[in-house]
């Protein structure tokens, strides 16, 4: 059954303000919240600093691709689309377009389900005696939350992001302006010994290191999966990429320098052998409490918990137009290419990421952050690398209201990136992403031998 013609379309109500506080809500949500102890853990020490250097190199590089891309092919899906007119609608666009989508069935839950966690990790501060049964209650009761709240037209939904931000943007300045009035050099730079001794050890912590980081930037390009609905998408998407990583950048460095200077990392950081606990220890309600009593820091704790809802409520609203996309194009079920009758939005695909995020939600965090990122690097990143190249050899007339900067050396050093931390996330993590690719090219090949479709039709394909 395909889309209906008469279908409403779209409508593009996100201006550069919206994006960038979608963007940004997305990126800093509860990443840094609950990811410091993985990321000192990662090198044993404040040098795990250099980690987010690294992984913002790499954003930065990263985000030139997305900016081209989603300047010159602005639409529902994002990658989606870009993997397919990069590749060829017909030919490899077709595997590569289905590959994405397979383990974006994996990546892109996972990554909503972190914030779940993250957010049953502070509420689990407020309630130290949360038995299991509640933990499971909390992350089921906010998923479901996020999926209502995004049931509804986009107009209320640029309202709700920017509410979403403001109380992000509260959270950090509280977290921020707390570590400036008390920030401790001594406690911030106690470097352990040996803690720049270069080795292979050493370079595999700094992966490590690396990978957290570049989970904690994950969603300066959020604003390219709704391109449809981005008003002058040619120049809002661009600023909004780069805006959000040099803006997060900056409040990152803060904010692990605020934490890091008022509680030692020794007493959140398991000593070297020891597995970290899982979930880490809530670093920041921690740190508040340290400085301000207890009963500030469980006034605080709610606002951490503001946040992580709303980098949930960003994921969710803008993943959920991959399905709709593929939909639209017959490369997916079709009845999530369908828009709400009334509300214009692609519900029963919401309804499929919201559903799984909440079930891989009960799944450890670590596991879900080397998961969602190693399976996202093989396809998605890489494949867009290529793809952004390929339409500059195949389509040097499409118009490109954003070119990337000295071209191609941004790409060529987002590459180099993605391959570091793919190769330093050890054998298992790597059996795991070559396995879902594996097991997705089976898949396409199956599916596209009982359609009679490319490759089994010829070049031209059906």
């Amino acid at each position: 059954m395909s889309s209906d013609t008469h279908q409403p379309h779209l409508q593009r109500r996100f201006g550069l303000l919206q994006a960038t506080a979608l963007n940004m809500t997305n990126m800093i949500g509860v990443g840094p919240f609950i990811t410091i102890p993985a990321l000192m853990s990662a090198m044993n020490g404040p040098q795990a600093m250099l980690g987010w250097l690294v992984a913002l190199v790499i954003a930065l590089a990263d985000g030139l691709v997305w900016s081209e891309l989603g300047a010159a092919l602005p639409g529902s899906g994002g990658s989606y689309v870009y993997l397919r007119d990069g590749f060829g609608r017909k030919t490899f666009g077709r595997l590569m377009t289905f590959l994405f989508i397979f383990q974006f069935i994996l990546s892109g839950p996972l990554e909503i389900a972190s914030g779940f966690i993250g957010f049953k990790q502070y509420v689990g501060y407020l309630w130290p005696n949360m038995s299991a049964g509640v933990g499971a209650a909390v992350m089921i009761g906010v998923g479901v939350l996020a999926v209502a709240l995004l049931y509804r037209q986009i107009t209320s939904i640029g309202k709700i992001t920017v509410s979403l931000w403001i109380g992000t943007m509260l959270t950090v300045a509280v977290v921020i302006g707390t570590g400036a009035t008390t920030f401790d050099s001594a406690v911030a730079f106690d470097f352990p010994t040996g803690a720049f001794d270069f080795s292979f050890g050493y370079l595999m912590g700094l992966g490590a290191a690396s990978r957290v980081g570049v989970y904690d930037y994950l969603g300066y390009y959020d604003v390219c999966f709704i391109g449809d609905e981005v008003k002058n998408p040619g120049r809002v998407i661009p600023r909004s990429i780069m805006i959000s990583l040099v803006g997060v950048a900056l409040i990152y460095m803060a904010i692990n320098l605020s934490i890091i200077g008022v509680v030692p990392w020794r007493e959140f950081v398991p000593a070297p052998g020891q597995p970290l606990p899982d979930p880490p220890p809530p670093v920041v309600s921690m740190m508040i409490e340290r400085v301000h009593g207890a009963g500030v820091a469980k006034v605080f704790t709610a606002l951490v918990l503001w946040t992580a809802f709303g980098s949930c409520f960003a994921l969710l609203l803008g993943y959920s137009r991959i399905p709709y996309a593929a939909a639209k194009d017959g490369n997916f079920f079709s009845v999530f290419g369908q828009l709400h009758p009334t509300k214009n939005f692609p519900h029963i695909s919401l309804l499929l990421i919201g559903g799984l995020a909440i079930a891989f939600s009960f799944l450890p965090l670590l596991d879900v952050i080397n998961g969602l990122l190693v399976t996202r690097i093989l396809v998605q990143f890489i494949g867009q690398i290529g793809a952004v190249i390929l339409l500059r050899k195949n389509a040097p007339n499409l118009e490109r209201p954003f070119r990337m900067w000295l071209f191609p050396l941004p790409a060529l050093v987002a590459l180099a990136g993605w391959i570091f931390l793919f190769s330093t996330s050890g054998v298992v993590t790597m059996l795991y992403a070559g396995g879902v690719v594996v097991l997705g090219l089976i898949s396409f090949f199956i599916w596209s031998r009982v359609t009679n479709r490319w490759p089994f039709e010829g070049p031209a394909g059906r």
